[in-house]
């Protein structure tokens, strides 16, 4: 029996089929929420001490103080130091394509002026710390360090607090791009304690303004409950790929593209939407020929078998819709003259445009983000970017002729509305 299920959109039975592909149970998440509730408000309410006692029962790290739990700059540095040349090469060349992409993204104040001579513009400011958490229960993730701090130096944000749950020794490639990526203070504490510190401070780790990067279903329910007391970049969900192949493309490649999304974690979603069902099988093939080599079948398989498929479509438009209304974090347009179609794609968190274009490529170095919304959210939300670590701040400054001029329309609004101090604020400098 194939490790993935197979759907044709010719099929009776296939829209059922395919909304219940789409459910996420909520079953999970619902648990996830209590226990963060929990773990919250225990932060907030003893700080430090229920940071070390929430890492020494869900990481298993036992330390007498939250100040044991800080890696020193020079220790960041002095991992990237000892790391092998390929893997600095490859943090440094990272880093480089990341910060060229966000470097467009940079906002920019602006001044306008009006017949009265009165100005309006727009101030930006950078926001003063910020809290990056990284994930690190199943992998070390050194990507989403570069991905979350080089926008925000970008932007200019003061201070950047990262956080990383290391239940065993500290990923030194993670250590290495906190300081490739200028990371001011790493912690090595993770899960919704670590987001309550961010979000409410403790004696040791500073209070920030929002909490940016990815992490389990306790991470995701602790943001939730913290928004609000701090900004935060999104609700971040299983990781999911959907691809659209014409079946040109080697089934081996579709294959590994599928593998590679569904490694992070057994709610991953991996779909591929073909016209062709013969590649459909032959692709299936390939998966269950190439499972068992993989280091991390036991988690693909989970994935492929729970949130997975191989759809028959019976054209590219039909194939399309369907990807509008899935919404995926990650799309792979694998056929020649995709980027004709570009138009047509209104909801994905980042597309990736051609044969050769691996969307694990845009999980290290191509440059653009990849922290992306997920869960459908695509059809609202936009990835991670400079813009999220800058503020805007609205300037009106009025000349005695634009007061005057103004004034009036603002009173005949102002007393339309039954807001009389409005209208009369606005009024007594009309002749003034």
């Amino acid at each position: 029996m194939s490790a993935i299920a197979q759907l044709t959109t010719a099929d009776p039975g296939f829209r059922a089929a395919f909304r219940a592909l789409l459910e996420r149970s909520e079953s999970d998440s619902d648990k996830a929420s209590a226990v963060a509730r929990e773990i919250v408000a225990d932060v907030r309410a003893r700080g430090d001490a229920a940071l070390l006692a929430w890492t020494a029962r869900l990481d298993h790290r036992q330390v007498a103080q939250v100040a044991d739990l800080e890696v020193s700059a020079a220790r960041c540095q002095a991992a990237f130091a000892g790391l092998a040349r390929d893997q600095q090469e490859a943090l440094v060349e990272a880093a480089q394509r990341i910060r060229v992409f966000h470097e467009h993204q940079v906002l920019a104040p602006h001044m306008q002026e009006d017949a009265w001579g009165s100005r309006f513009g727009q101030k930006v400011t950078a926001l003063d710390r910020v809290g990056l958490y990284v994930p690190g229960g199943k992998a070390a993730y050194p990507s989403s360090v570069l991905m979350n701090a080089i926008p925000a130096r970008l932007a200019g944000v003061g201070e950047l607090i990262m956080m990383a749950p290391a239940p065993a020794q500290p990923s030194p490639l993670v250590l290495g791009a906190a300081h490739v990526a200028g990371v001011d203070r790493v912690f090595l504490a993770g899960g919704a304690q670590a987001v309550a510190a961010l979000a409410y401070g403790t004696a040791t780790v500073p209070r920030v303004d929002k909490i940016v990067g990815p992490g389990n279903a306790y991470v995701a329910a602790a943001k939730r409950l913290v928004y609000g007391q701090v900004a935060i970049d999104m609700i971040a969900g299983p990781s999911e790929v959907a691809i659209i192949c014409d079946g040109r493309t080697d089934p081996i490649w579709i294959a590994y593209d599928l593998f590679a999304q569904a490694e992070h974690d057994e709610g991953a979603q991996a779909l591929l939407f073909t016209t062709d069902p013969d590649y459909a099988a032959a692709v299936a093939v390939e998966i269950d020929r190439l499972l068992p080599t993989m280091e991390r079948r036991s988690i693909i398989a989970a994935a492929l078998a729970d949130h997975g498929a191989l759809i028959t479509v019976r054209s590219l438009d039909e194939a399309l819709d369907l990807v509008n209304e899935v919404a995926p974090e990650h799309l792979e347009l694998s056929f020649d003259g995709a980027e004709a179609v570009l138009d047509r794609v209104r909801h994905a968190g980042a597309i990736f445009v051609g044969r050769h274009t691996a969307e694990s490529l845009g999980d290290y170095c191509a440059g653009p983000n990849h922290v992306l919304p997920t869960s459908g959210t695509a059809r609202f939300s936009s990835p991670l970017g400079v813009y999220d670590f800058q503020k805007r701040t609205s300037i009106v400054f009025c000349t005695p002729e634009g007061a005057a001029a103004l004034g009036k329309t603002a009173s005949v609004l102002a007393r339309g509305e039954g807001l009389t101090a409005h209208a009369r604020s606005a009024e007594c400098r009309m002749n003034g």
